[in-house]
């Protein structure tokens, strides 16, 4: 059955037009034209004249109506209606908005034959089908006020529904929770609730914490034993902490006269432990630790990190340009904080990617705009795609303004070579586009014929990129370092527009600053002890077994993924992750869909319950449509990691068979 507002949009035949107002008039619900069935579900509703009075503008071509005292703009409406629909669909904001261009007649009230047109004009895109049940019984006797819409609203575009409640109920679970004040049952209690809040976070999701370890962590309460691989936490998988970083931490945060200051430190510690904790209590003053610094961060603190890039890339860098950050997660908060100014604004990101664009971008209400890469060639990043891509998001109006990269890659494990890097530096360069490179991992390449370029040194060192724009990242939770608590990172901005900077700054002093002993770990990152000095020789040797471990643990995973028959693994060049693709059962993806979660969510849940691994299913990173699979770090001791492979393979075996 055809929409009569598809039929009547063409506006070529009066005599069916008519046909279908006098079928209006009389109450029916559809009426044959031709072949063709026509629903006039708005006839059976509570305002047939008003119906009748829209279709009759519309089939005489009017442009305007008088709805009551007001007059209505029938294109402009419809225009100014999709308008909103889509930026509410696609950022959860402007709800109010919407409910203005459906109240046409300023009552503020909606009526249900307002909200039936407004709706089939849309094409009842992202609406949710149980939502039309209630809509029912909310305009059974009278008209939509606007709570009511919101509440309906939020049912109807129900962004992924099954999850958000998975996630609530899973929340409520945690065995780390607390025990909290007990809630009264009163639905209007709280003038800040779902309905209220903002609808930008309730649409964000971040997968790398999401239902699947929430029923991992359930399960740890409750005795059992969990692997977990769901996130790069090096230190909590059994990882140890390098000791010259720690004994330099120490002695900053002691007091001088237990520390630096103590008769017998020399005997505790090492002389370069000591003299370079003494440096470092010098560079940030006397109030020590505990006090705020600047909120760029301490300015020799961002000149050792510009001269470990000058050193690393051969091309100078400035402390100027550099912030120290809260890890470099709230870098890319700064960043696209600044850059995302409308729900048109669109950031494109790399799918697979990881869920910290997706969430922040929709926490922002900007618009995600995905380029795949390239299974096949190595996840690698085209040309063509970028360009198509780009095509696509400005033909639906979208301001395409940054484009993020992640090398090695997260969670594909890839490690760019210079002529793929060239390519995304020459699209962005073109196209005005700022390039977020995300260089975490950027000491972890275990492929021998891989180095790690970044995104600056190739920018310039390739003609026709002399005007990138360019932000880079890097973080103390990753590399060999995995110091994920003390939240230490930078960003350095490479051509960025000087009152830019200064708005970054304004935007970071709101903050205050990034947290001091992040701030002291960034720095010894950049500057660890050097060859002929105390600490070096034990330095090298953790660093060294630290990184042949990942190496070694790499290999095995890939390698031993890829013997069962059901399972294809890319090789983990870098990084901390194996991102393998799995064939799943029609079946088990049938079942999936009845209990509304992902095949590869099922497929996790199945490996946890089962096993005790924790997974993240790979459709929280973004994949190909028809792909599943998972994201697995090799962090975990040898002993543990080797036991898991055997583990992967025998679960897949039992998962195929109960569901073939």
């Amino acid at each position: 059955m055809i929409s009569v507002h598809q039929l009547l949009a063409k506006r070529t035949n009066p005599s069916r037009n008519l046909a279908i107002s006098r079928a209006l008039s009389v109450g029916k619900q559809s009426i044959y034209l031709g072949s063709s069935q026509v629903n006039l579900d708005l006839a059976k509703r509570t305002n047939p004249s008003r119906n009748l009075a829209i279709f009759r503008a519309l089939s005489g071509g009017k442009e305007s109506i008088y709805l009551g005292s007001s007059q209505v703009s029938l294109d402009r409406l419809s225009i100014w209606q999709k308008s909103c629909w889509e930026t509410y669909l696609t950022t959860g904001r402007g709800s109010d908005n919407l409910f203005q261009s459906i109240d046409s007649n300023r009552s503020r009230t909606i009526a249900v034959d307002e909200l039936h047109v407004f709706l089939d004009s849309v094409g009842n895109k992202g609406v949710h089908p149980r939502a039309f049940k209630m809509l029912d019984e909310l305009t059974h006797d009278h008209n939509l006020s606007r709570q009511e819409f919101k509440s309906w609203l939020n049912l109807a575009t129900n962004f992924h529904q099954e999850q958000e409640s998975q996630y609530e109920l899973g929340y409520e679970k945690l065995p780390h929770l607390g025990e909290r004040k007990p809630q009264p049952d009163d639905a209007n209690y709280h003038t800040w609730n779902e309905h209220t809040m903002s609808q930008a976070v309730r649409k964000m999701e971040y997968a790398v914490r999401g239902q699947v370890v929430m029923r991992a962590d359930e399960l740890q309460s409750q005795g059992k034993e969990i692997l977990f691989t769901n996130i790069g936490n090096p230190q909590a998988v059994g990882q140890a902490p390098i000791t010259y970083y720690r004994q330099v931490m120490a002695l900053c945060d002691l007091p001088a006269q237990d520390g630096v200051d103590h008769p017998n430190v020399y005997q505790m510690f090492p002389a370069d432990v000591v003299v370079r904790a003494r440096e470092l209590r010098k560079t940030i003053g006397p109030a020590g630790t505990g006090s705020y610094t600047g909120s760029q961060g301490i300015l020799q603190f961002r000149q050792n990190v510009a001269d470990f890039i000058s050193q690393r890339d051969g091309h100078p860098a400035y402390a100027g340009n550099i912030f120290l950050t809260n890890g470099a997660s709230s870098a890319i908060e700064l960043v696209l904080t600044t850059i995302i100014s409308s729900e048109i604004d669109g950031i494109m990101v790399p799918i697979p990617q990881y869920p910290i664009y997706s969430a922040l971008i929709a926490k922002l209400a900007g618009r995600q705009v995905g380029y795949f890469l390239d299974e096949t060639d190595n996840w690698a990043a085209t040309e063509s795609e970028l360009s198509q891509r780009l095509e696509e998001a400005q033909s639906e109006g979208l301001n395409v303004k940054a484009l993020a990269i992640i090398n090695p890659g997260n969670p594909t494990g890839q490690v760019y070579i210079r002529e793929d890097l060239e390519v995304v530096c020459k699209f962005c360069s073109d196209n005005g586009i700022v390039l977020l490179a995300d260089e975490v991992y950027q000491r972890n390449v275990y492929d021998p014929s891989k180095t790690f370029l970044s995104a600056k040194k190739v920018a310039l060192e390739t003609p026709g990129c002399e005007n990138l724009q360019l932000v880079s990242f890097h973080s103390t939770s990753k590399g060999v370092i995995g110091e994920c608590g003390r939240r230490g990172g930078y960003m350095e901005l490479h051509n960025i527009d000087k009152y830019i900077q200064a708005q970054l700054y304004k935007l970071a002093s709101s903050g205050l600053c990034s947290n001091v002993p992040g701030q002291i770990m960034t720095s010894l990152m950049v500057k660890p002890p050097e060859q002929g000095e105390v600490s070096h020789e034990r330095f090298e040797e953790e660093e060294t077994e630290i990184f042949d471990g990942m190496k070694n643990r790499a290999e095995a995973l890939v390698e031993g993924l890829n013997k069962v028959d059901g399972i294809v693994c890319n090789p983990a060049e870098g990084a901390m992750y194996a991102f393998p693709k799995i064939e799943i059962p029609e079946k088990a993806i049938a079942h999936a869909a009845e209990i509304h979660v992902s095949p590869d969510t099922l497929y996790a849940l199945s490996l946890l319950e089962e096993t005790g691994i924790c997974v993240v299913p790979a459709s929280g990173f973004g994949q190909a449509e028809g792909r599943f699979g998972f994201r697995t770090t090799f962090l975990p001791p040898d002993d543990k990691m080797m036991g898991a492979i055997d583990q992967f393979k025998s679960h897949h075996e039992s998962f195929c068979a109960r569901y073939s």
